[in-house]
């Protein structure tokens, strides 16, 4: 019984870090879709410039959780709907 739970968790891991892996460059090119048109001070359009670079660096290390909250910051300064 234990191991059939360890080994369904396992899976569920897995399945799930894969989701979150590929969510990662689609939010990317959300916001650089979104950077070409959007009217932002000079402070937020670094501010969303230093997420993306962070959000796509925590993406490439495997940090997909990490990756995409910062990455949704960067979504919620330029307006865009999740």
């Amino acid at each position: 019984m234990l191991k059939r739970f360890v080994i369904t968790t396992a899976a569920v891991f897995v399945f799930t870090s894969a989701a979150l892996a590929t969510q990662c460059p689609s939010i990317i090119g959300d916001i650089d879709a979104a950077l070409e048109t959007a009217q932002l001070s000079e402070a937020d359009a670094a501010r969303v410039n230093e997420l993306r670079t962070r959000g796509e660096e925590l993406h490439q290390a495997g940090n997909h959780d990490e990756s995409i909250a910062v990455l949704t910051e960067a979504q919620e300064i330029l307006g865009i709907d999740e």
